[in-house]
């Protein structure tokens, strides 16, 4: 990518990859809804092929509607290319299958959100490939985890759903050193919060239908690889299994990135105050989100991000039974899975999305059964801080 990128994380989120359409100047980037393009003649097609003509040849290989929301989003993240595809899973899935071959040994995050650690465990496993999941935010876990065929590190960070911090640079020193390749979850923080490219991961993905489209109506997943080489690696992977994005899903996804920056900034601003309003509350036992000083990774946090987000978790003194009367009882957050959208969404994870992982490893990785986790998003504060006290009034 030979774009000029632009400092600011607002200037990249409305102008990064987007350009006018070249036939009529919609100020939008078209859909281009086709499954194939056609050639001027025989030698164009035959040069497409070849690699020598970089023009389109068929949606499952590549889409300029597509190709916009790579760009904007490589551009966002200091990456040489991205490669988006149909799911966040789907994205995950394209990476597994181009780095990790029979024998491999995997590391994970052991909070990753469930799905993603299922994705190894239950279905690669069966092809050979060993995987541990150990708490990443301790370096020594990892050093001691490490075998000599060790291929990837898959970190998340902030975690889903405990919002442990792992250090991402000094994770890409200790994979770097033992030629073992980084992989970093950023679902969680969004380009406009966090850059682990430019801290020395190799790859990084999001689950876009999160932050990135903000609008909780599409699914969709991004790449983003460091260098040339291992760019083509996981396009070659995504090209050939088939999990391309769908151009007006990108269309979408591209809409929901123009306000990426202003979304997450104002969600934040909310998330910070809830949390404070949370941790000072006498029915609450714990709170746990990135922004607050007390915080275990609070200096990490400061170093690493931009920003603490809008992803909190906490647990009443009631446990569980308290936490489902709350989750019941609140007004505007939805009680529904995903995160990241313009409205805030409210979940039990141990019931819910990490339901698959068993018991003694969810607790293993701080996801307890009293856990509730908190997707802040750009309602009115004080509106937000108003439902969640009746809420808790209820739940005794």
């Amino acid at each position: 990518m030979k774009e000029n990128k632009p400092e600011s994380i607002h200037t990249r989120a409305i102008h990064a990859g987007q350009h006018p359409d070249p036939v009529y100047g919609g100020i939008n980037v078209p859909i281009y809804q086709s499954s194939t393009f056609v050639f001027k003649d025989a030698k164009q097609g035959a040069a497409r092929f070849a690699g020598e003509d970089d023009g389109f040849i068929y949606t499952r290989i590549g889409n300029p509607t597509i190709k916009a929301l790579e760009d904007s989003v490589a551009i966002m993240e200091n990456g040489f290319g991205g490669c988006a595809t149909s799911s966040g899973m789907s994205a995950l899935n394209t990476i597994f299958m181009a780095l990790l071959d029979n024998g491999a040994h995997l590391i994970g995050t052991d909070a990753v959100y469930g799905p993603s650690r299922m994705l190894a465990e239950t279905y690669y496993s069966r092809f050979g490939v060993e995987c541990d999941y150990v708490d990443t935010s301790d370096m020594s876990n990892i050093e001691r985890g490490i075998r000599p065929n060790t291929k990837a590190l898959f970190i998340e960070t902030p975690a889903n759903p405990t919002m442990v911090i792992t250090d991402i640079r000094k994770c890409a020193e200790l994979a770097h050193s033992k030629g073992i390749l980084l992989v970093v979850d950023n679902t969680f923080a969004s380009p406009v919060l966090q850059n682990p490219l430019d801290l020395g991961a190799d790859i990084v993905y999001h689950s876009i239908t999160k932050f990135i489209n903000g609008h909780s109506d599409i699914v969709g997943g991004l790449i983003v690889a460091k260098t040339e080489e291992l760019f083509k690696l996981i396009r070659h992977s995504l090209v050939n299994t088939g999990g391309n994005m769908d151009p007006h899903q990108a269309w979408l996804a591209l809409r929901g990135v123009k306000s990426l920056a202003l979304r997450v900034e104002r969600s934040q601003q909310n998330a910070m105050e809830l949390a404070r309003f949370l941790e000072e509350h006498p029915k609450v036992e714990w709170v746990n989100y990135p922004g607050l000083e007390n915080h275990p990774q609070y200096d990490l946090v400061k170093k690493q991000m931009h920003g603490p987000g809008s992803m909190l978790c906490f647990g009443l003194k009631g446990g569980f039974a308290a936490g489902e009367k709350l989750i019941n009882s609140v007004k505007i957050p939805a009680l529904a899975v995903s995160l990241g959208g313009i409205e805030s969404l409210i979940q039990h994870p141990a019931s819910m999305t990490h339901a698959i992982v068993p018991k003694p490893e969810r607790e293993k990785a701080g996801i307890l059964d009293e856990l509730v986790r908190l997707s802040v998003g750009c309602e009115g504060l004080e509106d937000l801080r108003a439902d969640l006290e009746q809420a808790l009034a209820q739940s005794d």
